[in-house]
Parts: C-alpha cells; structure tokens; sequence
C-alpha cells in the first residue's frame, strides 16, 4: 500500500475507546485503528488511505473526549505495509489452535489445528490480546462440548469461527456487520479448507433474522467492543438454551464489570475471567452456575492457568448432532 498517513495520540483506559469510537465515525474513516498500551499509557495509532483534515480529527476527539489530545498527524513513506508487518508475526499458540500467516506454513505444519490468517483490512489476526483469549476459552470449552451449535458475532477475519468449525467438524454461523470483513471472512474460510462449515453472513446487531432461524445456540462467541457487547446481551439471551456457553471480549479489563453486570442482569453467570495484558475475555454461562462462586478473578490469570481454573463441569452442555 502507498500514500498511508499515521495519525498517533496518547490518552488513558477509560478514554480510548471512546477516541476509537469517534475516528471511526469520522470521514474519512481510517483504513486501521489500533489501541496498545506502553508502562501506564494507552496509545492510539490510526492509518488513513487519504490525508485526512486535522482540523476535523480535533474536532472529532473533542466531541468524544471534551477536548482534543495532542496528536501527531504525518505520512509514512511509500512501501508494503502489510508485508512489512507480516515479518514480525510470529505463530501464535493458544492450546490446540495455531494461528498463522502465509509465511509461516511450515512452522505451522506440525499444529494440531493450524489456521491461516493474513494480516489485512479486518480486525483479528490471532495476535491481539483479546483473539487469544477467545481461542484459550474456546479451546476449553470444546473439550468439555465437543460439538455446540457455534455462533460467531462480529467475526472480522473469521479467526474464531474457522477455529471452531475445524475443531468440530460443524457448521458455524458467522457474521459481520461489515460487508468487506464478510468478503473477507469467506475468503479466509475457503483458504482454511473450512468454507463447507462457515456460513459468514452481513448482519446487523443484534441479530437478525437468519441467525434466529438456526437458533438456539449453544456456543456464542463476540470479540467486538464494551459498549455493543452490553447491548447485545438480551439478544443472545433469545437464542441461546440453558448452560449455552458465551465468550465475550474486546473490551479493557477495567470495563468488564459493566459488561457482567449487563449480562447478568438477563440470566448469565461469570465462569472466568481472562486477563492477558489489560485485555478481558470473559466466559459466561447461561442459567445457575451449580455452586460455582459468581466471582471475576481478582488478579490477571495466565493462559496455562486459565485452561485450568475453568469448572468443567459448567463446561459441559448439550452435544447435540
């Protein structure tokens, strides 16, 4: 790609999102926006095709924010900027599920569930935070559920549903409000030998009619953000069956109280909270929790004690043909 410009601005937890938010709302939308932390900052970066007008950048984090942070607002040079990242990307392992790029076939080779996934214009290469920590959940979950009815809420590159429907030789409903993450979604399914059991639709949120027709589910999967995750909860509540199984993140881990109180407030219970570097992943159930203390983990868990700590006996549901 050429002609990309980089906008980048410091803030904090409880305003990033927010921030996000309002640049994606503006015009020009970016082409990417990225949310990271470093010591006690969150940073912002955002990658425009066309030079946007700064003017109307301030004005749009002003109207989010109060007032606009000082940005930095400049042109990268002129080269493949997805190939250029591809270089440090390495696989990502998260239990049996191996995510990884074109240029790591062969390291991939040996995985037990390998999945290729391109750096591009959707959201979910395996390498953020919050796609491993749906993989993790997920990876326990189907050992205890070999074969739910799986629905993918804001599938992005597909990265979950391609995980699951390889891990159970089911079909997976998947969807997107983003016609181009649709397209981009399907692509990947047939890239990964999956696209039989990948159903990838454009739909809005909360669900529309198609995902109701398949319904109910009992494995729900959304990595999206705080705000419609919180709205979506009575949705899913209406598809899903007693003990169904619910992964939410793409939130901040000082936002997952919200979130819980929301689903809890239509009948879900916290089985585990994942934290992996300021990022939550929660797993939920749907129904009473048999004796499982309704509790989120008070410090940040490790991936090899998360798979773990969840209660396997919560774990399982309905295996239905």
């Amino acid at each position: 790609m050429t002609g990309l410009f980089r906008l980048a601005f410091a803030t904090d937890a409880a305003r990033a999102e927010a921030a996000e938010r309002a640049l994606d709302a503006a015009s020009p939308a970016p082409v990417s926006i990225a949310r990271f932390a470093e010591g006690g900052t969150w940073w912002l970066e955002a990658l425009y095709a066309e030079g946007p007008n700064a003017a109307a950048i301030a004005r749009a984090l002003a109207g989010a924010l109060g007032s606009a942070p000082p940005f930095d607002l400049a042109p990268l040079p002129a080269r493949d900027w997805v190939a250029g990242s591809l270089e440090g990307l390495a696989p990502v392992r998260a239990g049996r599920f191996l995510v990884h790029g074109r240029h790591d076939r062969d390291r991939a080779a040996s995985a037990r569930i390998a999945i290729e996934i391109e750096a591009g214009a959707a959201f979910g290469t395996g390498h953020h935070p919050t796609t491993r920590g749906c993989l993790i959940a997920l990876d326990t979950i189907l050992k205890a559920t070999p074969r739910p009815l799986t629905l993918d809420l804001g599938t992005g590159t597909g990265v979950l549903a391609i995980a699951v429907a390889k891990a159970t030789k089911r079909r997976v409903m998947a969807t997107d409000i983003d016609p181009v993450a649709a397209r981009i979604a399907r692509a990947n399914a047939r890239a990964n030998a999956a696209a039989p059991l990948v159903d990838v639709i454009c739909s809005p949120t909360p669900p529309g009619p198609k995902i109701g027709r398949r319904a109910p589910y009992e494995l729900v999967v959304a990595n999206i953000l705080a705000a419609p995750l919180i709205a979506l909860a009575p949705a899913v509540r209406r598809i899903t069956v007693q003990r169904s199984k619910i992964v939410l993140s793409g939130l901040l881990v000082d936002q997952a109280a919200a979130v819980l109180a929301a689903w809890r407030a239509h009948g879900f219970v916290i089985l585990r909270e994942l934290d992996i570097d300021g990022w939550a992943t929660l797993v939920l159930a749907r129904g009473t929790a048999r004796g499982w203390p309704p509790r989120l983990a008070a410090e940040p868990v490790a991936a090899v004690q998360v798979e773990k700590s969840l209660c396997p006996a919560l774990l399982r549901g309905h295996d239905r043909a």
